[in-house]
């Protein structure tokens, strides 16, 4: 056999060299083999290829490899770092009274009380980029900070990816022009991920799982959420609705809630970081059952223009999704070997105060631990819980030490959950 070739079945053979062979028996020694200087160097492609050796079920392969996480859709790092954020943030702030005045007309015919958005989510304002604002523009912007706090060498990026819900056309993928915008290398593979709110997070763990592997030293997942345009889409088709009734106000709520943001997460390994903060691990769920609850899109044969449109059940995909959020964080807490004490700070994708109250009441878990955004930011999609910690890390919201949870829920619906032992921000560099 010649170097790079490899065949993955009951023993997995990894051929480092033209005339001898090793029998890989399970996870741990394929990692540790992927790590080995002299087979980097010899077998770049099947490095490559033992990607695929980290995603099979783990209750198919347990008994063949023991090193695998006991239960499907959680994992354990012990190579990654998030080492640095990045956050950009618009200057245009629309609050909710200006949106309920836009609304003054539905509101009377109505009988709508005035105030009753900021009342029933906690969200004062938002922010919006300008009109015609392409969301891997301010990707860039958030990306190349992120990527300047931690001080990384660009060479020594192997992952891009881009994972917002906005993306700037749907080929060729958005990461692309970002990639480009960085200045990353060759090298570096460029990639979109869409999940509703959970793009971000998902990107994340693809390059920590990539780190873990020994594939790539450093990766950053970035994206921006432009939410203008649903906003205002809703706006005009509210007010133009002559026939709409109450119960569709309901359904086109959550739509006013949206805000923009962009935010980017650097990780990288052990020998790469230098502020400690490492990624311990995750747990991912899905139940699909509920995907129709909230659905968006752009019909511009319905409507008559290219804003997006989203319909929005609110009361059935809070309860639906806690549900999901309490099975997702027994798996985490499982995976981390954590107890509810454990946990010292948390993140939660930020919807609104009553999604709030009702997650952590539902895990067990004490609202003092929570740091929020959405009162002054709104729900900004998939940028929204990065950003949130990358704000709350700034303003001394979690301490060297403590053990910080990572809540995200999505559409779907889909949940992953993470945690990480902070340490330390990036040295300032100026």
């Amino acid at each position: 056999m010649k170097y790079g070739e490899a065949t993955f079945s009951d023993q997995t053979k990894v051929y480092g060299s033209q005339d001898s062979s090793r029998v890989v028996r399970d996870s741990q020694t394929l990692r540790t083999v992927c790590q080995n200087t002299r087979f980097q160097t010899q077998c770049p492609s099947l490095r490559t290829a033992i990607g695929i050796v980290a995603f099979p079920s783990a209750d198919r392969y347990s008994d063949r490899f023991p090193a695998f996480p006991s239960r499907a859709g959680s994992v354990r790092f012990q190579n990654v770092y998030i080492e640095a954020f990045g956050y950009t943030l618009p200057d245009e702030i629309v609050t909710s009274d200006e949106i309920e005045s836009r609304l003054a007309p539905l509101y009377e015919r109505l009988h709508l009380p005035a105030g009753r958005l900021e009342l029933m989510t906690g969200i004062r304002e938002r922010r919006f980029f300008p009109p015609g604002t392409l969301p891997g523009s301010v990707s860039v912007e958030s990306a190349r900070k992120a990527i300047a706090a931690s001080g990384i060498p660009i060479d020594y990026f192997g992952a891009l990816v881009h994972g917002s819900v906005c993306r700037d056309q749907l080929e060729p993928a958005t990461a692309a022009g970002v990639h480009h915008g960085t200045g990353l290398p060759q090298s570096c593979a460029a990639f979109d991920v869409s999940n509703a709110c959970l793009g971000i997070l998902n990107g994340m763990l693809l390059i920590a799982n990539m780190i873990e592997l020994g594939q790539i030293r450093a990766g950053v997942v970035v994206g921006t959420e432009t939410g203008r345009g649903l906003v205002e889409g809703t706006i005009d088709t509210l007010l133009n609705s002559p026939d709409i009734t109450r119960k569709d106000v309901k359904g086109e709520f959550a739509s006013l809630t949206i805000g923009s943001a962009s935010a980017a997460i650097v990780l990288c390994d052990s020998k790469l970081s230098r502020t400690g903060n490492r990624l311990l691990g995750a747990c991912c769920r899905a139940d699909s059952s509920h995907h129709e609850l909230c659905a968006g899109g752009v019909e511009a044969e319905k409507f008559g223009d290219g804003r997006p449109r989203m319909q929005t059940d609110s009361e059935a995909l809070l309860h639906a999704g806690v549900g999901l959020a309490a099975e997702t964080w027994q798996g985490t807490k499982r995976a981390l070997g954590w107890e509810n004490e454990s946990v010292d700070k948390a993140f939660t994708h930020q919807v609104g105060r009553a999604h709030c109250r009702l997650l952590y009441e539902k895990l067990g878990l004490s609202e003092e631990l929570d740091f929020a955004t959405v009162g002054f930011l709104g729900n900004t999609g998939a940028a929204a819980l990065p950003v949130t910690t990358a704000i709350g890390l700034e303003r001394g919201h979690v301490l060297p030490g403590e053990n910080v949870a990572l809540l995200g829920i999505g559409s779907g619906l889909n949940s992953i959950m993470a945690g990480f032992r902070f340490q330390s921000l990036p040295a300032r560099r100026g």
